[in-house]
Order: C-alpha cells, then structure tokens, then sequence
C-alpha cells in the first residue's frame, strides 16, 4: 500500500511537467518560454524583440531599490533572456517547439539541448581549412630554418669550406683584389668571401635527409590534394612488385636492394637519403636485403655496442653510480 501511495505521488508530480513538455535544466526549465515573454508561436521576430525590450526595462535590476526587490528582479530578468535567447535563434526555437509537441521523447530533449550548447559556433569546414594552413606555413618555415641551419655548419667545417673556395678562388680573387675606387675593405671583402662560400655550397652540395632544400610540394596543403596520385601511384608500385618478384621471381635490382634495406632498418625517406653513398654500397656488399642477413647483422652491431660501452671509462663510471645510486637504493646520502 505504501509503495502505490509513493508511486501515486510520484506520477501526479511528474506527469503535469511531462505532459506539457517542461524538463527542469532545459530551456526555461519549468516555465514556459512563450508565457515568459508574453507572446505565442505565431508572433513574429520582430514582436518576440519587442516584448523583450519591454520587459527588460521593466525588470532591469537597476531599476529597482531594496535588497529583495533588487533579487526577484534580477531572476526575473534572467529568465526573459533565457527565454529571448531560445525563441529568437529559429533553430533553438524549433527544438523548444519539439520538446513542447513531444513531452514523451524525454532522452531527445536532452540530447538536442545539450547538442546545440556544446556544438562549436564556428563551422568546422573553417576550423580546418585554418588549422591546414598554420600546419603547412610552420613546416615549410622550419624546413628553410633546418636548411639554414645545415648551409651553415657545412660552411663553417673546413673540409667543406676549403673544396668551396677551391672551387671559387677565380670568383673570390676578382671580389677582393679590386683597385682604385671600388677597392673593398677588409669587412666588405670578407662579407663577399662568405656569400660566395655560401653559394658554392648551396649550389654544388647535394643536402638530402631532413635538412634538404625544402618544396612547396612536401607541405601538407600540397600533400592533400596530391594524396588522390599518391595512392593511386602506390598500388601501382605495389601490383607491378608483386607480379614480378612475388610471382615471376625476379632478381632484386640496386634500387630494390636499397628499398628492402631502408625497410628492414625501418628508416623513412629522408633518413635513408642522409646516409653517405659508401654506406649504402657497403649495405649491398653484405646482402642487408635479405632479412636473416640483416638480423644476424643487427645482432653483430649490438654487440659490438655493448662490448664498446662495457670497455668505455665513463660508461663504467655510470653503472657504478647507478648501482650504488640508482633507484630503489636508499643510502646515507638520502
């Protein structure tokens, strides 16, 4: 009897508020928007602004003396810009209708509340078109600094250094060795030593890897709108390297040799490309494109890593210190 009287109750609470379509912590809450201003479904944009006018001035909390006046107003004021903010915006005001049509559909009031409140104001199309456009200027910028950086170690390495003013000692002679009135001084002719360095290395050193010359083409704006090619480039490469070594059994080439050794170092492009010709060549020569070579020859450089690190002074300090120090010792000294 007890639990048909809770129920009872229960029911009579909340089925007024269902069936009119009110929630508490939707909308105007408990309230209905349309009797807050003062207006009906069928008033117009401009009498729903109206009637907000109206009564802001009416209940501006400024308006009103006395601390308890000054609360009711305030509330009441709050709630005729809820209600203004929901009916003027004609998608919020569609979806208060719904709620008010469809009291039953209680979860979907819910979720096409919090939906529109969450939801981003700015178009998404927007919000990547932007984040694209930052992400490609900041890699092409950093490509020329990484650039930057390289022209400037190579041109201050002395091996490097001197093959370019070999190369441009007829070019540097006729810069500093003028007379009369274009004659340099010493700043200017050294200025003009550097820039012509500088140039012979940009242009007669081939600078591959991560600090390559970097293109417009590696940007990811450029990468986007080429990924349709570069897919389509890629099974083609893939069909034509099954059919022939898959399934013709073909011998490798030098340019596949070098693909299954940059595969099987697991190293991209551009790393590959930094490693010196001699050490490609020596790749080949110990067949590193077979893979139980290269793993027995990975295992043989390990090593030989660690015998080096075991023979090496500091090395040996370093385990010292981490076994009498290391953690989960507890010593004096902590």
């Amino acid at each position: 009897m007890a639990n048909f009287q809770l129920c009872l109750v229960v029911i009579l609470t909340v089925l007024p508020i269902i069936c009119n379509g009110l929630l508490e912590g939707l909308y105007c809450g408990k309230e209905n928007c349309y009797d807050v201003l003062g207006v009906t479904r069928d008033s117009s944009k401009q009498e729903i602004s109206r009637a907000y006018r109206v009564l802001a001035k009416k209940f501006h909390p400024d308006l009103h003396r006395g601390e308890e006046a000054k609360k009711i107003a305030e509330a009441k004021f709050k709630a005729i810009a809820t209600a203004y903010e929901i009916l003027r915006d004609d998608e919020s005001k569609t979806d208060y209708d719904y709620m008010l049509d469809n009291p039953e559909a209680y979860y979907a009031h819910y979720y096409r509340y919090y939906r529109r409140r969450v939801a981003p104001k700015v178009d998404v199309r927007i919000v990547l078109i932007v984040t694209i456009s930052i992400i490609s200027i900041i890699q092409y910028y950093s490509g020329w600094q990484r650039y930057e950086s390289a022209i400037k170690y190579f041109a201050t390495v002395p091996k490097y250094r001197n093959q370019a003013m070999g190369m441009a000692q007829d070019e540097i002679n006729e810069k500093i060795n003028r007379k009369g009135k274009n004659r340099l001084s010493k700043a200017e002719q050294k200025e003009e030593t550097e820039k012509i360095i500088r140039k012979v290395i940009e242009e007669k050193m081939d600078i591959k890897g991560a600090y390559a010359k970097p293109s417009i083409r590696d940007i990811l704006w450029i990468q986007l709108a080429l990924l349709p090619y570069t897919i389509g480039k890629y099974l083609i490469w893939y069909a034509q390297w099954t059919w022939r070594f898959n399934i013709l059994k073909q011998p490798y080439g030098e340019e596949e040799k070098l693909y299954l050794i940059r595969r099987n170092m697991k190293m991209s492009q551009h790393q590959f490309d930094a490693v010196e010709d001699d050490k490609k060549l020596e790749y080949l020569e110990l067949e590193l494109w077979k893979w139980d070579v290269f793993t027995a020859w990975k295992q043989e450089q390990e090593d030989e890593m660690k015998k080096a690190l075991a023979e090496n002074p500091r090395y040996k300090q370093y385990r010292r210190y981490m076994k009498n120090h290391g953690p989960g010792r507890l010593t004096f000294e902590d």
